[in-house]
């Protein structure tokens, strides 16, 4: 593992394009988010998630989910109405996963086998914006959650140590809080909590 160590609001650019080298190549990241560490690779990437899978112990079934810079990019990988884009705009950035109808460009491993839905998040933290702005498309995102454990890895430290041989890159950007993003699915309406988060969604699912 590489660990870099990367200024929390003002990203150095060398920094984060030797970051984006190692998507590009296929490799599995940790990097900071707006709520906690998460998982990160490229979307078509077969080794990176294969690790990840393994790693997080997930199945087949797993609802994974895109980090995407802006509005923009969602409309690429997901189907979204115009009342369905009003409320995303009204509430991103935030620590907010909505699920999302998958469009034909999402890889079939990557939504979820039977209901064909996407996980779409747009975060505010200037790392993870840095690393999209960069990298021209979206990023396959995992919460750093480890089997057996319920909150996700907090201090990057702690996460050097459990995951030194199974992870490609690592960055460090000091401890982050352990709350895990709001999920909503609006595929449903009206929309539906799936996971109480660090967001208030009252807005939204009401």
């Amino acid at each position: 593992m590489q660990t870099l160590y990367i200024h929390p609001e003002n990203p150095q650019p060398r920094l984060i394009s030797q970051v984006v080298d190692a998507l590009n190549k296929d490799e599995l990241i940790i990097y900071p988010t707006d709520t906690s560490y998460a998982f990160g690779c490229k979307i078509g990437s077969k080794h990176a998630i294969e690790k990840l899978r393994l790693i997080r112990q997930l199945d087949d079934k797993h609802q994974f989910t895109l980090l995407c810079r802006d509005l923009s990019e969602i409309a690429t990988y997901a189907t979204v109405d115009n009342q369905q884009f009003k409320l995303l705009k009204a509430h991103t950035p935030a620590p907010i996963t909505y699920i999302l109808e998958a469009t034909k460009d999402v890889p079939k491993k990557l939504s979820h086998p039977k209901k064909k839905t996407i996980g779409i998040r747009v975060p505010e933290n200037p790392i993870a914006q840095a690393l999209l702005e960069k990298m021209g498309e979206p990023i396959l995102t995992s919460s750093l959650i480890l089997p057996n454990m319920e909150l996700a890895l907090d201090d990057p430290f702690d996460i050097e140590e459990k995951l030194y041989n199974n992870v490609d890159v690592l960055i460090n950007a000091g401890i982050l809080t352990t709350k895990l993003t709001t999920v909503v699915d609006m595929t449903k309406f009206p929309p539906e909590l799936i996971r109480q988060g660090a967001a208030d969604v009252t807005e939204i699912v009401s």
